[in-house]
């Protein structure tokens, strides 16, 4: 937050007024700051999580909201039998935390969050930006059920030790017959 008030000293090189005092040199008071941590970083690049070197405008610099990836998942609703097929499509841009390693092997789990919680799990890949699954989970229960419910899907490394590297989810409100796509922007795993 910047007060953007003059100064009552009128010489005086306050933060507030040399930051958008279009007189005086553009770098000399001007730092770049990460949103949460106010430590200065460089305007050039810097190494992230994968070691590989980016601008910065190409980070998001919102605390924990950087760029974790997108899931694709198709959902379908075969009210005939009484079944909800989920498809588990793509992980695309995905990123995960050095501390995994360079490839560690990836699956996403899922869960429908019924009273008695249904779980399923696609096989682990090999770790990439981008990895297909094409997997498909069949379960025959009631749209009444669903309808009241979510779908979980988490992100995890199972080498070289388990561990959910992120997570998202959908509401199945809206479940029907046709088969809908769903682009879900993965975040953070929740504590």
């Amino acid at each position: 937050v910047s007060d953007l008030r003059p100064s009552t000293l009128p010489g005086s090189l306050d933060v507030s007024r040399s930051m958008f005092d279009l007189r005086s040199p553009p770098h000399r008071f001007m730092k770049r700051y990460d949103s949460v941590s106010s430590v200065p970083s460089s305007t050039s690049s810097r190494k992230d999580s994968q070691g590989s070197n980016r601008s910065l405008d190409t980070i998001t610099l919102s605390g924990d909201e950087r760029d974790f990836g997108r899931l694709n998942v198709k959902l379908c609703y075969v009210s005939s039998v009484e079944q909800i097929w989920i498809t588990v499509l793509h992980c695309k841009d995905l990123s995960w935390p050095s501390s995994c390693g360079e490839n560690p092997r990836i699956c996403v789990k899922g869960i429908l969050t019924l009273p008695k919680p249904v779980h399923f799990k696609s096989s682990a890949k090999e770790g990439s930006h981008d990895i297909e699954f094409m997997e498909t989970f069949v379960f025959a229960i009631k749209l009444q059920s669903l309808q009241a419910v979510r779908l979980v899907f988490k992100i995890q490394t199972q080498t070289p030790r388990k561990k959910t590297i992120g997570e998202c989810s959908l509401a199945l409100r809206e479940l029907s017959s046709q088969e809908s796509s769903h682009w879900l922007d993965i975040s953070p795993p929740s504590k």
